[in-house]
C-alpha cells in the first residue's frame, strides 16, 4: 500500500479500508496543528495508478488463497467483505469532483460490496463543489464525512488561522445535508484560550444547533513545541486553558446542545472518556462531568497532558 507519513483516521473508522488519495493538508496553517509536519511537502495527490494498485492489493488480500493462508497462519481472522472505505489525508474532499468521481468508480470496480466512502474534510472543501456535484458524490457513496470544525467561536477561528468563519460551518453543513451526505464534527476543547473556554463552548453550541452532525468527537488541545501556537505562548500573546477549564468547556458544550447527535471523547488527548447520545443522555453526561470536575486534580491532569508525546 502506498502510505506516506503518519496515517490519521477517526477512531470510528477502525474497520474501514484505509486508502491514501492525498498526503498532507492544503491549508497547513492552523497554529495548533503538527499532525503532518513529518511530511517533506505541504500537500500531494496520490497518482491514480497508485490508488488503483492499492485497491488491487487490498482486493487480493481478501480473495487470494495465499494471502488467506498467510492470515490463518498468523492467527488473523478471515477477511470480511469491505463495506466502507476511508480516504486518507488531511482533507481529501478538497479534490475536484472529477477526481473524487474517478476514485469512487475505482473503489466500486474493485470492491462492489462497498456501501459508503468517507474522508476528512475542511469546511472550505465543500464550497469548491456545486450542489449538483455534491449530490452526485452522494450517489457514488460518499457519506459520513468528518469535518474538523474545531469551534464555532469566530474569535478563536481567526486567531488560529483556520481560514473560515462560523457561518461557513452552518452554510456548508446545510449543503451537505441537502445533498444527502451525512457528516461528523471534530471539536477541540481548549482552542479559545484561558478564561474563554465556557464562552467558546456556548458559541459553538449555538452554531452546531443550526447543523445536523451525526457525531461530535471532542478532543483536548495538546500543544507541542513545534507548533506556531507554542511560539505565541512564548511571546505572551496567548494563554492555554487549564485542564479543569477544558472539562468545564466540554460540560458547557454538552449542556447547550439541543440537537440529536452523539458526543464522544475518543483519542489520546482525552484523559476523561465521555460517550453518550443527545438529548437522551444529556443530564447524565453533565452530572458525570460535574462529579469529575469536583474531584479532579489539576496537577495530575496537567501531568498527563505534558507527558503526552504524540496524538
Amino acid at each position: 500500500m502506498h502510505y506516506k507519513g503518519t496515517i490519521w483516521r477517526p477512531p470510528y473508522e477502525a474497520s474501514s479500508l484505509l486508502l491514501q488519495v492525498t498526503a498532507g493538508c492544503t491549508h497547513h496553517r492552523c497554529k495548533f496543528c503538527t499532525l503532518y509536519d513529518d511530511l517533506p511537502f505541504k500537500f500531494r495527490l496520490s497518482p491514480v495508478k497508485d490508488i488503483e494498485s492499492d485497491l488491487l492489493e487490498a482486493q487480493l488480500w481478501g480473495t487470494d488463497p495465499m494471502a488467506m493462508l498467510s492470515a490463518r497462519l498468523r492467527g488473523l481472522p478471515r477477511p470480511e467483505a469491505v463495506r466502507r472505505v476511508f480516504l486518507v489525508g488531511a482533507n481529501p474532499f478538497v479534490l475536484s469532483f472529477r477526481r473524487l468521481k474517478t476514485i469512487g468508480e475505482l473503489i466500486h470496480k474493485y470492491f462492489p460490496t462497498v456501501e459508503t466512502i468517507g474522508c476528512f474534510a475542511r469546511v472550505t472543501d465543500m464550497a469548491l463543489k456545486s450542489d449538483e456535484e455534491l449530490a452526485a458524490l452522494h450517489h457514488l457513496g460518499y457519506d459520513g464525512i468528518t469535518i474538523g470544525v474545531e469551534t464555532g467561536d469566530d474569535r478563536a477561528l481567526a486567531f488560529m488561522d483556520k481560514g473560515y468563519r462560523s457561518q461557513d460551518i452552518v452554510d456548508q453543513a446545510a449543503r451537505l445535508s441537502a445533498a444527502g451526505i451525512s457528516y461528523n464534527f471534530f471539536y477541540l476543547a481548549g482552542i479559545c484560550g484561558a478564561g474563554r473556554g465556557v464562552e467558546g463552548a456556548q458559541k459553538s453550541a449555538e452554531v452546531f444547533n443550526r447543523t445536523r452532525p451525526g457525531l461530535i468527537g471532542s478532543s483536548m488541545l495538546t500543544i507541542f513545541p513545534e507548533s506556531r501556537l507554542y511560539q505565541e505562548i512564548q511571546q505572551g500573546s496567548w494563554e492555554e486553558e487549564g485542564e479543569l477549564e477544558k472539562l468545564e468547556e466540554l460540560k458547557a458544550l454538552i449542556e447547550n446542545l439541543s440537537i440529536d447527535t452523539r458526543i464522544v471523547t475518543d483519542g489520546a488527548s482525552n484523559l476523561i472518556q465521555v460517550r453518550g447520545n443527545l438529548p437522551g443522555d444529556q443530564k447524565e453526561l453533565v452530572s458525570s462531568l460535574d462529579r469529575l470536575i469536583r474531584n479532579a486534580d489539576e496537577k495530575a491532569l496537567r501531568e498527563y497532558r505534558v507527558n503526552l508525546r504524540h496524538l
